[in-house]
């Protein structure tokens, strides 16, 4: 490692030590009086609820901790990267006074922020303290053994050194150097550790609750995406195959009458017969290929999707770097993704040139389909990329669209998942 190299984390270092003190301090003194007012107001709007006055001013009084947590919330993920979710059920319309309170004061995630202010003020307001202590106290060693030991009633206490001296004075300063070292490779922790202890009061069962209604709303679009698909699937057959094989019988019942006495009559409706049987296989081929195609089942979801790519009047360029295949499940909702995005770009782009990619990276499966043509595709109900959103909901998968007006477009699609 390099002389610049070593300086250059050690400015680094140095930065981020200063930069979590000075947090830790803005956290600890400037949101302490906020906090005191918030739980002063909330526990004195409790008290009057009984004389009616706290019906008037506990919503009031909530709603503002409310605003005061999502400050903290976004503080913790701006300053510490660490995101603590919030999980509050809405407040019912058009209700009363005691309607209103009621159902604010049985929201959990309420109940989470009202026990949260006691623990901020307390343990929240040593554990934010703490960088800056840490970072600052060193300064007071240095100061110290620069003179400022000097006093008239005895040595002066630099933590458990008794600064009366020069010597003493000396091992001062040694100390104060052994915590800058300490401050500035824990301080940085130290203000993450009260981003958790925050997040484990204030998050609560806030994450899993999100989680939860996640889940809920996904099943229930893979299960409307499942009874959409069997329609279609129903409707392909009657219309199509179905349609076919009926019209052949038909034709197969008159050809038993009219084989002894009009035999060129029997020929051609033979021929007509052959025909129909084709057609009906066909269409079974493509039915089938739009439920599950088998060269996605047979050589993996790159093949497929070149393979679909073939067969587009878009010159399209397809580039495969997977070490391995998904679970059949989640090839099958990424092909059906990308078969939905080159449709979208045949039909309503205009484009001239089609790209395609697909790689496995930090544990997520990445499709990435440009265009150039004249953009505008966007996201939304009556949006073919809506269906697409929500099949790849079922498997915590997600669609983002960057298509601005006059192009290009770029569809990205993420799935997690693991290669075998």
């Amino acid at each position: 490692m390099t002389t610049d190299t070593k300086r250059d984390g050690l400015r680094t270092r140095a930065r981020d030590a200063a930069l979590a003190a000075v947090r830790g301090f803005v956290l600890a003194v400037a949101m302490l009086p906020v906090a005191v007012l918030c739980f002063t107001l909330t526990a004195v709007s409790l008290v009057l609820i009984p004389v009616g006055i706290g019906l008037v001013t506990t919503p009031w009084v909530l709603g503002a901790l409310r605003e005061y947590t999502s400050t903290r919330r976004r503080l913790a993920y701006e300053w510490c990267g660490i995101r603590i979710p919030a999980a509050h059920r809405p407040p019912p319309e058009h209700a009363g006074p005691w309607t209103l309170t009621l159902a604010l004061l049985r929201d959990p995630q309420v109940r989470r922020d009202m026990l949260w202010l006691p623990v901020d003020m307390t343990a929240g307001f040593v554990t934010a303290l703490l960088p800056a202590l840490l970072v600052f106290y060193p300064l007071e060693g240095f100061a110290v053994a620069a003179g400022m030991w000097r006093v008239e009633d005895g040595p002066y206490w630099y933590l458990f050194v008794p600064v009366g001296g020069p010597l003493t004075a000396l091992a001062a300063a040694v100390l104060a150097a052994a915590l800058l070292v300490v401050a500035l490779r824990y301080t940085p922790r130290l203000l993450t550790m009260h981003v958790r202890l925050t997040r484990s009061v204030l998050g609560g069962d806030a994450e899993l609750a999100e989680r939860i209604r996640v889940l809920t709303e996904t099943r229930q679009d893979a299960v409307d995406t499942s009874a959409a698909e069997l329609r279609r699937i129903e409707r392909d057959l009657h219309d199509g195959a179905q349609a076919r094989l009926v019209a052949m019988g038909m034709d197969l019942g008159t050809i038993e009458m009219l084989v002894e006495h009009d035999p060129a009559q029997a020929k051609r409706l033979l021929a007509q017969a052959r025909r129909n049987s084709a057609e009906a296989l066909e269409e079974l081929r493509d039915l089938v290929r739009g439920i599950h195609p088998p060269v996605l089942a047979e050589r993996g979801l790159g093949d497929a999707v070149r393979a679909l790519a073939l067969r587009l009047p878009v010159p399209t360029e397809v580039s495969v770097e997977l070490p391995g295949r998904a679970d059949a499940p989640v090839e099958s909702a990424a092909y059906f993704a990308v078969s939905e995005v080159l449709t979208n770009a045949v039909k309503h782009s205009g484009a001239e040139r089609v790209r395609v990619g697909l790689r496995h990276t930090g544990g997520r499966l990445r499709i990435t389909v440009t265009d150039n043509g004249t953009g505008g595709a966007a996201l939304g109900a009556g949006s073919g990329l809506a269906g697409v959103e929500r099949r790849l909901a079922a498997f915590d998968g997600v669609l983002a669209v960057s298509s601005p007006a006059g192009g290009p477009t770029l569809v990205t699609v993420e799935i997690p998942c693991a290669l075998s």
